[in-house]
């Protein structure tokens, strides 16, 4: 008789054989259940797994808040920095070693509150670093604060009244800083997450994959799963993600569409 312990036993020696718990440490993630950085942990590992790098020639750096303790859940070598210095600390890792992959980590609060002033000058120089923003528009690990990307009018506990402040759009940040790859995708796709990934960490400069999720504790009216997978769809049959004027096109008119919005030609 199949006991629920063997059923999971069973599915767990699964998932080793497979290989896909070879890059995650042996600490759990302490996100919430049902937080989306789950998914977007996933197309991380599964990208590495594919990729066959060497854990030992990878580098994972982040900066404050849910996004911040990701190192924490990598076998790779990892540098837990302070507030907003994600890019700087991977731009120099990257200097010092070329040959190592980078992957920076940050939340929509941490990359574009304090440490929006650094996405501009890594994505000109074109550091061969990936960063993975962790967009679900909320302060989460501080209890639910208005962030940078937070929707006009969002009612938290710190803005019982509403927000005022306009939000900002990483994804066109990015392409307008200059970066050389842009992706937008959601965590609710985990595979999508890692195919970008796969062509961004082998495209040689500065990748940036805007990640939608959700903040399953501390947002219950926007970003919620229910209508995150409602808004997205994917870009538009034929698209070229080549042409520098399309992708801004493409940003300007439509928030939701999610794939590779732009890849400098080599």
């Amino acid at each position: 008789m199949k006991t629920p312990a063997k059923i999971l036993a069973a599915q767990v020696s699964r998932i080793e054989e497979s290989g896909r718990f070879y890059p995650r440490s042996e600490a759990l993630p302490t996100w919430c259940p049902g937080c989306g950085y789950f998914g977007i942990h996933q197309g991380i590992v599964d990208c590495i797994s594919s990729l066959g790098l060497p854990l030992h020639e990878i580098v994972t750096v982040s900066g404050i808040g849910c996004a911040g303790r990701y190192p924490f859940f990598s076998k790779t070598y990892g540098l837990h920095t302070v507030h907003g210095r994600t890019l700087p600390a991977a731009t120099g890792i990257k200097l010092a070693k070329p040959g190592l992959t980078v992957f920076a980590i940050g939340g929509d609060g941490d990359g574009l509150a304090i440490g929006g002033g650094h996405l501009p000058h890594i994505a000109r120089r074109n550091i061969d670093v990936n960063y993975v923003l962790f967009d679900n528009s909320i302060y989460g690990l501080t209890k639910g604060q208005p962030s940078p990307t937070s929707p006009l009018g969002s009612k938290t506990k710190a803005s019982p009244y509403g927000t005022v402040d306009q939000p900002l759009n990483a994804t066109l940040m990015a392409l307008t800083y200059g970066a050389s790859f842009v992706a937008r995708l959601f965590a609710g796709d985990p595979k999508g997450i890692t195919d970008a990934l796969i062509q961004g960490v082998q495209n040689p400069g500065f990748s940036v994959f805007h990640v939608y999720t959700s903040c399953v504790t501390f947002d219950k009216t926007f970003k919620t799963w229910t209508n995150l997978k409602k808004w997205v769809h994917p870009l538009p049959a034929g698209y070229d993600p080549t042409d520098i004027h399309v992708a801004f096109d493409q940003v300007l008119k439509d928030d939701f569409s999610m794939g590779i919005i732009y890849r400098r030609k080599n």
